[in-house]
């Protein structure tokens, strides 16, 4: 059987008995596929450092019918993030990124709108040295490519606007809430918030100037859409326990 090629990203690798790898990528025209690579735990390999997570790689598989997993044959690196997989800050960024893109993307679905945000999101990290906002960004550009952003201007029992009263939220209920329809516990999302994910909407990523003045609007931004996509996929976020201790 021939092999198929693809442009890809690496999401996930794990230890394969004692000389294999078993990676998790995304193929530009393939979708999120599973694959074994022969070997890629010896200490001389073919692979080098071309499976580091997120990498932006070029990568042959074989496919057969009745496996599951495709054999990796041969994966030529394109773009390295170096800098930000070897730093322990930038990686917990990029881990976040990793375990959401794992959970969220069906296998051999193709997504190029979901390929193209991580590359972005990645390539930010590695240039700014700073991941607070390309994870903000890639969590609420996330949500609203899944269909579960809620509305941000008006409370979604009343209907009531918010104006530049803050709404809240709850990692169990979809929807913002105003003051008055809010429960105990929900956590709040400020205007200045709300605003900057108008930003992310009609911004790209690489054109935001990260200030000061945004940390506590990025930060919130992010716990409620992380809040969304843990929802969604009913179960917590391993990676999001490293980034709260970053």
């Amino acid at each position: 059987m021939p092999a198929r090629e693809t442009e890809a990203i690496i999401l996930k690798t794990f230890p394969l008995g004692e000389a294999d790898r078993l990676v998790s990528f995304l193929g530009r025209s393939s979708g999120r596929v599973r694959g074994v690579a022969a070997g890629a735990r010896r200490l001389k390999n073919r692979y080098g450092s071309t499976l580091e997570v997120l990498s932006h790689v070029q990568i042959w598989y074989v496919e057969r019918e009745t496996r599951e997993l495709v054999r990796i044959q041969q994966a030529e690196l394109l773009e390295s993030f170096h800098k930000a997989q070897s730093n322990y800050s930038l990686s917990t960024g990029l881990a976040v990124i990793s375990e959401i893109s794992e959970l969220i993307l069906p296998e051999h679905e193709v997504s190029e709108a979901m390929f193209r945000l991580i590359l972005l999101a990645t390539r930010e990290v590695e240039r700014t040295g700073d991941w607070a906002l390309p994870v903000s960004y890639f969590v609420f550009w996330t949500v609203r490519l899944g269909g579960w952003l809620p509305r941000f201007d008006r409370c979604v029992v009343c209907n009531t606007p918010f104006g530049s009263k803050a709404a809240f939220y709850d990692a169990h209920l979809a929807g913002l809430f105003c003051e008055k329809c809010r429960r105990p516990g929900m956590k709040p999302l400020h205007l200045e918030a709300r605003n900057l994910a108008e930003r992310f909407t009609g911004e790209r990523l690489d054109r935001i100037a990260y200030e000061k003045s945004m940390q506590a609007s990025v930060r919130e931004l992010r716990e409620a859409g992380l809040a969304w996509i843990e929802n969604h996929v009913e179960r917590r976020l391993t990676t999001r326990e490293l980034l709260e201790t970053t």
